[in-house]
């Protein structure tokens, strides 16, 4: 596959000095939030270092185009914009913030111990205790609605009215959540080796089971048709078309290789998704024909290391690797007239790119198996 070409020289590296606990875009701008307690946003030729937990470290960040909300282990709830402006959400003395999510009418919640406070966009802010310590938060998208992990399930919360939460139950300890776009399904990484979900409707359970280790890497495909997720020896995709979901159908398998997969992300606007690997790896795979775009290889010790991160920017330009805990790879290739093709990629077809993808990255995406660097994967 090395012989072919790919996209490892549009890769490189950021040594950021301190470990990386997220990678984010503020618009065009790198974000990144470190476990020291800093916040880099590296512009085009300068780096801005902003102090966002003094005598601290960041512990959690959720970011979208406009906000880095990071939470500490300071007790502070923290919201840092493009331009480098600071403010101060909340501050919970003596607390670590373990959990955090956002929406973006301006919405944030964090989780500290069993405790959750949800703050609306003009500042209102709602508290409620759940049964055990909260380890994931997440906003449905319809609605002021949020869910909450926590020990035997998860809890969904209407902040603003007076009623209970809804409980979907599942014995056994709940970690990260993530919600289908329509909103009709839940799903949850477990302490054990499996994800759990549930039909929101009916609180259908479905068990996805049969993976090797944790998997604590999912991303929904942007129809919200597919699930991908990390913790195997592949990347394997939940499909979710349908009023039943994954029920009763077996899921995909991609991205084969003999390294577990580590994290993943689906493209903003294609069919098409990272996945990165437990000794460095990164290939993009799309998921029509399971044809593989290498993006980066490891051949020597001193580069290996797990992709524990992948983010791309709003418009699928640019890919923000976290790699090895301090190092972030960056996927581009861009001149003032906009994206380059290299001299081993196709050139730019006649019609304008679809959708904003730049090229080269919109010709690999959109041309057929082996050309273009893409090749079949064993399962094709």
């Amino acid at each position: 596959m090395i012989s072919q070409p790919t996209l490892t020289s549009h890769v490189t590296s950021i040594s950021t000095g301190a470990h990386v606990v997220s990678a984010s875009f503020l618009g065009r701008t790198p974000a990144f939030a470190l476990g020291d307690g800093e916040i880099v946003l590296a512009g085009v030729g300068e780096e801005t270092r902003l102090n966002a937990h003094p005598n601290a470290g960041i512990l959690v960040a959720v970011a979208d185009q406009d906000r880095l909300i990071t939470g500490g282990d300071d007790g502070r709830v923290v919201e840092t914009r493009p331009d480098g402006t600071m403010r101060e959400l909340a501050h919970e003395k003596g607390k670590w913030i373990d959990a955090l999510a956002m929406r973006a009418d301006g919405a944030v919640a964090y989780a500290f111990g069993k405790q959750v406070r949800a703050m609306d966009a003009k500042g209102e802010v709602k508290t409620l205790t759940f049964p055990s310590t909260v380890q994931g938060l997440a906003f449905l998208p319809k609605g002021y609605r949020l869910a909450a992990t926590h020990y035997n399930g998860v809890s969904l919360w209407f902040p603003n009215a007076a009623a209970e939460p809804e409980i979907l139950e599942w014995k056994g300890s709940h970690l990260d959540v993530t919600v289908s776009e329509d909103a009709r399904f839940i799903v949850t990484s477990m302490q054990e080796n499996a994800l759990h979900g549930w039909r929101v409707a009916d609180k259908k359970n479905m068990r996805m089971t049969g993976y090797p280790a944790k998997s604590r890497s999912l991303s929904w495909s942007h129809d919200g048709e597919w699930l991908a997720t990390s913790g195997a020896e592949a990347c394997i995709v939940w499909p979710f078309q349908g009023k039943d979901g994954p029920m009763g159908k077996p899921p995909r398998e991609c991205a084969v290789r003999p390294a577990r997969v580590t994290a993943v992300a689906f493209h903003p606007k294609s069919l098409v998704v990272a996945v990165g690997f437990q000794d460095g790896w990164l290939l993009l795979v799309r998921l029509g024909d399971n044809s593989e775009l290498l993006v980066r290889h490891t051949e020597i010790e001193r580069e290996s290391g797990a992709i524990s991160a992948l983010t791309w920017s709003a418009d699928g330009r640019r890919l923000r690797v976290k790699h090895a805990g301090r190092c972030v790879l960056r996927c581009e290739h861009e001149t003032k007239a906009g994206f380059s093709p290299s001299r081993t990629t196709p050139t730019l077809p006649t019609a304008a790119p679809a959708q904003g993808i730049a090229e080269p990255i919109f010709a690999l995406l959109t041309n057929g198996p082996q050309r273009g660097g893409w090749m079949p994967s064993p399962t094709s």
